[in-house]
């Protein structure tokens, strides 16, 4: 039988990054050491309005950067003053967990941020209270799976790390050790 892949994110964790977040916070219980739970992507494109093909190029972007199915996110009610009808399909979002998650970390840290243009730092007050962290992304070419070329238009996409920690400290804390570039 083969061997089951392991992120190498993943095995960080295990290896160091958990003993390290056990002595800086002195938990007693294994299960109260925080770790990642779920990466939310999600993009909304506006310009759906007046086109619906663009979701779904908007669609297969984020299938090729997550490297899964993403759903397509609905209207739920009708606004004239924007053109909107209900159910009118306005973005796309995906779920990642498990190693998919951990892979894209381990891109978004080590390629997709440093390919951005004057990046310095991420915000690190973008916690929400109960330990994830929000960022927004101006441009999805920054990924190494979009080909410049062949997209038709650029879209910015949220991104959303929900962790199992109890404050924003933890939670920061858990981040900065898979190497997550806050400014200072």
């Amino acid at each position: 039988m083969a061997e089951a892949y392991i992120p190498r994110l993943r095995t960080e964790y295990d290896n160091a990054i958990r003993a390290g977040l056990v002595k800086d916070f002195g938990y007693t219980n294994p299960m109260q050491v925080p770790k990642l739970e779920k990466i939310v992507l999600n993009m909304g494109v506006g310009e759906a309005v007046n086109d619906t093909k663009k979701v779904r190029a908007a669609a297969a972007d984020l299938e090729r950067i997550a490297g899964q199915k993403p759903v397509i996110t609905h209207a739920r009610k009708s606004i004239a003053g924007f053109k909107v009808r209900e159910n009118m399909p306005l973005g796309v979002k995906v779920t990642l967990r498990k190693t998919r998650m951990y892979e894209f970390l381990d891109r978004l840290v080590n390629v997709a941020l440093p390919r951005v243009r004057d990046f310095r730092g991420l915000n690190g007050k973008a916690f929400d209270g109960r330990g994830n962290y929000a960022m927004g992304i101006k441009e999805h070419i920054i990924f190494p799976e979009i080909n410049y070329d062949q997209i038709d238009q650029v879209w910015g996409m949220d991104i959303v790390i929900c962790t199992t920690a109890q404050t924003d400290d933890e939670a920061r804390a858990l981040l900065k050790a898979f190497n997550f570039p806050f400014r200072q």
